[in-house]
């Protein structure tokens, strides 16, 4: 079967499904659903609406480099900034019993270009099983562990330098497709999967860029239920201009609780990929005629400790320093950026209710080039935000 007809092919059988729902049983079987039915007609859709605001200040602490990280060798550029990064308006709708529909915004894009920004996730999920469920529309394949859990409960300022890459190249952040997600146990160890289908070229967008698609697979192993340690698998191949391209990733977690009220939660990922973007940025005779030329590598270590105080609304202290390396051309014209992000976090009310940032991200660059965002640079951010 051509890879072209895949998503053809998983339409139909989720088609048949809703047609054709369970096989008939026994008349009290039947009865028993039908009274179930009732039941369930009067309580759908439920609807679901939450929220994230997010805002920050930020200063430039590297002459002659602005907010953005951009070098500006005639001393112009900002050095200092408010901004609001989110104002997420989020909306599920179970309107089943195994039928999902969700939509996520964000409304902080209009303060720009809103082409190919503000609506972030707009899907359907249908779950057959904990071990199936499929999800078609505008949403994140899972591809690292960042994928597996929203913005505002990141442990460190912003999404990874590798996450955004790899965003851009298709294989994560908000994508347009179809995918299969489910969980089991081998034997007696934890086992969840996601396979996916994406075009691969962003969110919000009118049409897929050429006729490839990317495919991707993820699994995960729990490892051990004491130290929350689960080990990542990631792999990917697609078409892009008729060219195949390339993805590969392993990544660890694990959480170790020091009594009742401390706890240090660790993740490490590494990751590699052809850089596709970055080979159809140059003109032909500026570049190889070998695609698998241009890569991109990665890697990031993140450990986080946190200390529960639960004194009236302040429920907990955090402290983290995520380390990043990449390199989005290794192979050709090395220039790997590293990246030091040290974080302090007072967490307000329940489940980052409200919390407060305060922390600054170094970068260094192993060949620094004037008027560009490699250059060397010091960040000082405060960064506020609540969920609702």
């Amino acid at each position: 079967m051509k890879k072209r007809y895949i998503p053809i092919s998983i339409a139909c059988l989720l088609s048949y499904t809703l047609v054709k729902g369970q096989e008939p049983g026994t008349v009290q079987e039947n009865k028993v659903d039908s009274v179930q039915q009732k039941k369930d007609d009067t309580t759908y859709p439920k609807l679901q609406v939450k929220g994230l605001f997010q805002a920050r200040y930020l200063v430039s602490a590297t002459k002659d480099v602005d907010v953005n990280g951009l070098h500006h060798s005639d001393g112009s550029g900002t050095d200092n900034n408010f901004m609001v990064k989110y104002m997420r308006v989020q909306m599920r709708a179970q309107i089943s019993k195994r039928t999902e529909v969700a939509v996520l915004a964000n409304l902080a894009d209009f303060k720009s270009d809103p082409k190919t920004k503000v609506l972030e996730n707009a899907y359907l999920k249908y779950t057959f099983s904990p071990k199936l469920a499929i999800t078609v529309g505008q949403f994140r394949p899972w591809f690292g562990i960042e994928e597996t859990y929203p913005i505002d409960i990141i442990k460190s300022l912003d999404w990874s330098n590798q996450y955004l890459e790899f965003g851009k190249l298709g294989w994560a952040s908000f994508q347009i497709g179809v995918a299969a997600t489910g969980e089991t146990t081998l034997g007696d160890m934890p086992f969840s999967y996601s396979l996916s289908v994406v075009n691969g070229n962003g969110k919000n967008q009118v049409v897929d860029n050429d006729n490839g698609k990317q495919y991707a697979t993820r699994l995960v192993f729990g490892l051990s239920k004491k130290y929350g340690v689960n080990l990542g698998l990631n792999g990917g191949v697609g078409d892009v201009m008729k060219k195949q391209v390339h993805a590969l990733g392993v990544d660890l977690t694990g959480n170790v609780s020091f009594g009742k009220r401390w706890n240090l939660d660790m993740q490490l990922e590494a990751k590699q990929a052809i850089n596709h973007n970055l080979y159809y940025s140059l003109e032909e005779s500026a570049r190889t005629s070998k695609l698998s030329d241009y890569l991109v590598r990665g890697i990031y270590f993140l450990p986080n400790l946190r200390y529960e105080v639960n004194y009236f609304n302040l429920s907990a202290f955090e402290l983290s320093c995520r380390y990043e390396y990449i390199d989005p051309n290794y192979k050709l014209n090395a220039n790997a950026r590293q990246t030091y992000t040290p974080m302090f976090g007072l967490e307000f009310l329940k489940n980052y209710g409200a919390r407060i940032q305060l922390g600054i991200q170094l970068d260094r660059y192993k060949k620094q080039t004037e008027n560009t965002s490699e250059f060397n640079k010091n960040l000082f951010i405060v960064q506020v935000q609540s969920r609702f």
